[in-house]
């Protein structure tokens, strides 16, 4: 296995030099507070949440593959870690637990080892974006609620939705509404700052605000909380002291952690790289998870792990490299050697509020908006994995993330795309059924197009659709094996015993359309005596001709199928382009088309350009509803372009019948079918429009007595 240092910085672009030296300042500022607060949470003093933030990043960073994600204490392995000493009788913040916790820290760097080695990073490839969704909203939703009762003067909680709702209440009987005011009114600047001033770093501006504030005002004096001051100093390097756990505690707890760590880090790591669109090696980010952990034990801290919130941090301000983590942990040197005094002078409040700002940026609920328009069943998966994390933990949401992302994969296949299959008159190319009405099928013969691959939990659906559809007149059923490219040996049994079953009815049984590899699997699943029988064949059209069925083919209710001009069959392939497009959709789209042209209209004066819209071609059919449409914005169109009313509405019907009498010159089949829909299209404008309706019959009517007089002088 090849492993790559300092990817991303190999062909480095100096351009985006100021851009990582700030992100890197700015996560190292914020880390302050958020590695000292879940180091508290993992059993260690505040301190080591600090000596967390220096060499592990910095390795990670040396190591990852990920252009952008940082890494640091964070909320789960500290959770899981803090409860494990709970479980241990070990107290947190004793010496006991100072021994204890870097030896948890190197056995889920070993086990970190053993997941690289068996790559087991592909495993996250089989995940889902609903599911990543999910799950990295479950994340910053459940860390925001820890950080909630630290806004009104109160200690982080810890555990799952429960224990942090009962938390928050408990801590209404110290609630202090100074430190709530400052932490909430800093949440509102920075959350207002991202949409007006999002490349101004705010939130160094008002940890500095706030230091200031402690320092030359006093808040303390108010009640307000600030982070304990801290010693001068780098962590010493030790051996872990591996006699502090027991063993077998020690290795299935570091197993636990280990998984969390790799499972929630290449979560949000892909996350990331699909909306930020790179790749990363999933694999060798699992050795740069390793290779962190490794450094955080022999500097006595906790396991550490992939941090959403100072990643959206540094993504908030530009970050390009990983030159931004290794700017943090050696500014967090320089921070630990001269200028510790500077932390006790932050608010924790306003802290809070800049941890709590960057995790709201990380959730995406704006997927689940898009989920439950587009797919009840993605949505569902989503909220699963939500509500996952945040109701049963972290390693809970991952096992239920995966189950859900295979049950989507399972029901996803079992209910495929599928439709039986007939003839346009005249025309040899087989279409759905449903697509017009003007599809008919093929006299006695079933046509059924199947696009997924056939096993055990869809061939139960193929059977029962043949099965349900089949008539007395059917003579033989055909499947278009074209979507399909394997089968398990379920679906081949079942297969078989309908072929017998349809044999036994004297129903012929066709598969056909499919790629040659499916014959070899057929052959070994039991399939070949279909093949030996002439049931598989090529094309369907060779199975209806092996079946003494030519062209033209005879069609259901004896609709005539003989050959068409290629005029007519322009003719009848013509169908709105709107309609095939946006589907019932087509006149909002319409509507929302013209009001885009109406604004351009405002800029340009062209009242031409309005008759045809964006598209530079557009049928008849289109061109006649559009015009439609145009006509309801009649008195808007006037009041901008300052056109005469008649003279427009005038262009419009002239417009119009140059429409209907082109079609009814080159497709005279079609002019019945355009008068019909053009007396709808009236209907419809008189209920929106009466004024405008009336406007225009009374042209119509004029410009067809101009007609009818110039007929009768010629």
């Amino acid at each position: 296995m090849k492993v790559s240092m300092c990817k991303t910085m190999r062909t480095y672009e100096w351009k985006n030099l100021s851009k990582d030296l700030l992100a890197g300042l700015v996560i190292m500022a914020v880390s302050i507070p958020i590695s000292m607060g879940y180091a508290q949470i993992a059993g260690l003093p505040a301190v080591y949440g600090l000596y967390g933030s220096v060499f592990p990043i910095v390795l990670f960073a040396l190591f990852s593959t990920s252009p952008q994600f940082v890494f640091g204490v964070d909320a789960a392995p500290a959770a899981l870690v803090g409860s494990a000493l709970v479980s241990l009788g070990i107290e947190g913040g004793s010496k006991e637990a100072i021994a204890a916790v870097p030896v948890l820290a190197f056995f889920v760097a070993v086990w970190l080892l053993v997941f690289y080695l068996c790559r087991a990073g592909k495993l996250v490839n089989y995940i889902s974006a609903p599911v990543m969704g999910g799950f990295i909203s479950g994340i910053c939703t459940t860390i925001i609620l820890m950080q909630v009762p630290k806004l009104f003067g109160g200690k982080a909680g810890v555990g799952e939705l429960p224990e942090l709702v009962h938390h928050i209440w408990e801590s209404r009987t110290i609630f202090h509404l100074p430190s709530l005011l400052l932490g909430v009114g800093t949440l509102v600047i920075l959350l207002v700052s991202k949409k007006l001033i999002p490349k101004f770093p705010m939130a160094v501006f008002l940890m500095a605000a706030g230091a200031i504030g402690t320092a030359f005002f006093h808040l303390e004096d108010l009640g307000i909380q600030t982070l304990a001051a801290v010693k001068p100093g780098l962590p010493t390097w030790t051996v872990p002291e591996f006699g502090a756990i027991p063993l077998k505690e020690a290795v299935i707890i570091s197993l636990s952690v280990a998984v969390v760590i790799m499972a929630e880090t290449l979560l949000a790591e892909n996350s990331f790289a699909q909306k930020n669109r790179y790749r990363i090696d999933d694999n060798q980010e699992i050795l740069a998870f390793a290779m962190g952990n490794l450094a955080a034990s022999v500097i006595g801290c906790c396991p550490v792990n992939g941090s959403v919130s100072r990643t959206v941090m540094g993504e908030q301000y530009q970050a390009k490299t990983q030159l931004t983590g290794i700017v943090a942990g050696l500014s967090m040197i320089v921070l630990l050697l001269c200028g510790t005094g500077f932390i006790g002078y932050l608010p924790i409040p306003v802290l809070t509020a800049i941890v709590i700002s960057a995790l709201l940026g990380a959730t995406e609920f704006d997927l689940a908006v898009r989920l439950w328009k587009v797919s009840r069943t993605e949505y569902l998966i989503f909220a699963g994995a939500f509500f996952g994390v945040l109701m049963l933990g972290t390693i809970n949401g991952v096992l239920i993330g995966i189950i859900l992302s295979f049950s989507e994969m399972i029901i996803r296949t079992s209910k495929p795309s599928r439709g039986f299959l007939g003839i346009q008159p005249g025309h040899r190319h087989f279409r759905d059924l449903k697509e017009s009405d003007q599809i008919h099928a093929i006299e006695g013969v079933l046509i059924y197009r199947f696009s997924s691959n056939l096993f055990f939990a869809n061939i139960q659906v193929l059977q029962s659709d043949i099965e349900d559809n089949l008539r007395e007149d059917t003579k033989a059923v055909i499947l278009d094996a074209s979507g399909i490219g394997s089968m398990d040996i379920t679906a081949a049994d079942r297969l078989k015993l309908l072929y017998e079953s349809l044999k036994e009815k004297n129903i012929r049984f066709y598969i056909t359309e499919h790629i040659a590899g499916l014959n070899e699997q057929m052959r070994q699943l039991g399939l070949g005596c279909l093949i030996q029988e002439g049931c598989v064949r090529r094309t369907t059209h060779i199975a209806l001709k092996d079946m003494g069925i030519t062209r033209p083919y005879p069609l259901e209710g004896g609709v005539d199928n003989e050959q068409r001009s290629a005029s007519r069959k322009r003719a009848d392939n013509r169908v709105q382009e709107f309609v095939w497009a946006f589907g019932s959709q087509a006149g909002e789209e319409i509507e929302r088309q013209i009001g885009c042209q109406i604004e351009q209209l405002k800029k340009t004066g062209d009242v031409e350009y309005l008759l045809h819209g964006r598209w530079s071609h557009i049928e008849d059919l289109d061109q006649d509803e559009w015009l439609e449409h145009l006509e309801e914005h009649l008195k808007e169109i006037v009041n901008i372009s300052g056109k005469d009313e008649q003279t427009l509405a005038i262009r419009l019907e002239t417009h119009r019948q140059e429409v209907h009498d082109r079609i009814a010159r080159e497709h005279p089949e079609l002019a019945e079918r355009f008068r019909e829909r053009r007396h709808l299209l009236d209907e419809h404008l008189k209920e929106k429009r009466p004024e405008v309706y009336e406007l225009v019959i009374h042209l119509r009517e004029k410009i067809r007595d101009e007609h009818t007089v110039e007929d009768s002088e010629k």
